[in-house]
């Protein structure tokens, strides 16, 4: 298919995110009480600690890391895992499967307005608020331009994960306890609830070689790196490169295995 065919995906993608305002609204309330709860928790933290910097972060440094991860993910969720299992359980999977094009290219095209919806509604806004109230906290420069390569990989490896897990469903009908698992692993290791540098050393080793870290905690290094250069963004984006190929061909490989157990509920 070509390009503007995907692109009439996402328009419509687009339109159907903004007929659920309320929803979005309610998911920036929720935010900002996990953001005030986040704020109270890392100071009590740093109290407790008797010092300024922990694990070489400030306390704003952790919280600017914190606010932008949040918003990071309230962009870049979508949620493919629920609608793949609605899909296999309803039956309606056959009627996708029968589309002229392929399950996995249209369901994360179908998604990919509410990014632009989210990025609008979502990321850019808390960004901007960062850095006014920050005063310059964050960074704005070439660093930019790394962030938003970062963002695009990890998209693709954000979404390579759901769907593979989203695939499981076929195998279990169900798929709430499994994705309920996957977020709380991805949210963990990702450095999306607690940066990397609080992890024990051993542990932040191990993780730095894991898909998960490759979502919030590449983009976040970048975005936050006032003097980017070769030595520290090449190791960053390769590393999200090799994931974002190699998550890409298991979830195709594994979406393929799997289809010989499509049974449709009811007949």
């Amino acid at each position: 298919m070509s390009l503007r065919k995907y692109l009439t995906l996402t328009r419509a993608g687009i339109i159907e995110a903004l007929q659920f305002r309320l929803s979005a609204v309610v998911m920036v309330i929720g935010n900002l009480l996990y953001l005030i709860v986040v704020y109270f928790l890392w100071k009590a933290i740093y109290a407790s600690a008797g010092t300024d910097i922990v694990n070489g972060m400030t306390f704003a440094d952790t919280l600017i890391y914190l606010v932008l991860a949040t918003a990071l993910y309230g962009f870049m969720e979508m949620y493919a895992v629920w609608e793949i299992g609605r899909a296999i359980q309803s039956g309606k999977i056959v009627l996708d499967l029968l589309k002229p094009i392929e399950y996995r290219s249209y369901l994360f095209w179908s998604y990919s307005g509410s990014f632009v919806v989210n990025f609008f509604s979502t990321f850019l806004p808390t960004f901007i608020a960062v850095c006014l109230v920050t005063h310059g906290a964050v960074p704005l420069g070439f660093n930019l331009i790394y962030f938003a390569l970062s963002v695009v990989m990890a998209v693709i490896i954000n979404y390579s994960i759901d769907f593979i897990v989203g695939t499981i469903c076929l195998f279990t009908e169900s798929i709430w306890g499994i994705n309920i698992m996957k977020q709380v692993v991805v949210l963990l290791l990702s450095g999306a609830t607690i940066p990397l540098a609080f992890f024990p050393d051993t542990l932040r080793g191990i993780v730095y070689y894991l898909p998960f870290q490759s979502i919030y905690n590449a983009p976040l290094t970048l975005l936050l790196n006032g003097s980017p250069t070769v030595q520290s963004v090449l190791p960053v984006l390769s590393m999200q490169l090799f994931w974002c190929i190699v998550m890409t061909l298991l979830s195709k490989l594994f979406w393929k295995a799997s289809l010989r157990q499509i049974t449709v509920n009811g007949g």
